[in-house]
């Protein structure tokens, strides 16, 4: 079982005539089979949390870890955009990140271009595909590589409504039947509380201010009464915490 450690993360970036602190004092932990929704306003370190724990940045300060027991975990990103090298098939595109290349690898990157419904553009490249079609690549591209941890920013912030419902349907469906642990960075409280069983909520200055869990039953419709006032409290919190913009 995968586990997430954030303790006492503290994050600066240096410049020549500044210092920013993106991330100050941040603590929590994770692991099992969860949803957990990483939300606060633009530039209150949420990004950043997800690359430190990638490795694609390093703290200044503190501790931020994925485990797997004693050992490193594996772990899967799916960006903002899709990143898919427009010279090579959407196949070719999954298999680049493989350690192997052979039939089963094949096997198992095509079961889950199928998990998003994309199974019949495995030959195609990703200029004959849509936007809303490209992520679901790299969504699958990042399960394909069967990970502890799925790590997500923002994967849908550049979808239309109705896509954007679509994909968070879909990952809904592969999270619990794959049974990963998910985190997933989001300014959208609708599509936190859609998805999530915890949310972890970061203020400007990068400091953690409030942890909560999300107790709806799933699948959660954005319409339903109880999901719509879950996100009405979500947003109070977010004015009592004086986290909205004015």
């Amino acid at each position: 079982m995968a586990s997430i450690k954030v303790q006492s993360l503290r994050k600066e970036f240096v410049t020549s005539d500044s210092t920013v602190v993106a991330l100050e004092n941040a603590s929590f932990e994770a692991s099992g089979h969860v949803f957990v929704s990483i939300v606060g306003p633009s530039g209150c370190g949420k990004s950043t949390l997800l690359n430190i724990l990638s490795g694609i940045e390093t703290p200044t300060s503190g501790i931020a870890e994925i485990t797997e027991g004693d050992k490193k975990a594996r772990n899967g990103y799916v960006f903002q955009a899709a990143r898919l090298l427009p010279w090579r098939t959407v196949m070719d595109n999954l298999l680049f990140v493989q350690k192997d290349r052979d039939a089963e690898t094949r096997e198992r990157c095509q079961r889950y271009l199928e998990m998003v419904d994309l199974g019949h553009t495995a030959n195609k490249y990703p200029g004959q595909l849509s936007g809303g079609m490209q992520q679901r690549v790299g969504i699958a591209r990042a399960f394909s590589i069967e990970p502890d941890v799925l790590l997500m920013d923002e994967p849908f912030s550049h979808l239309d409504a109705i896509t954007g419902r679509s994909l968070r349907k879909e990952l809904h469906h592969i999270w619990m039947e794959t049974r990963k642990t998910v985190l997933f960075v989001t300014h959208d409280v609708g599509e936190a509380v859609e998805l999530s069983n915890r949310m972890v909520i970061f203020g400007q200055g990068g400091r953690l201010r409030e942890d909560m869990k999300i107790d709806l039953p799933f699948p959660r419709d954005p319409a339903d009464d109880a999901v719509a006032l879950t996100k009405a409290n979500v947003l109070r919190t977010f004015e009592e915490l004086d986290l909205v913009a004015s």
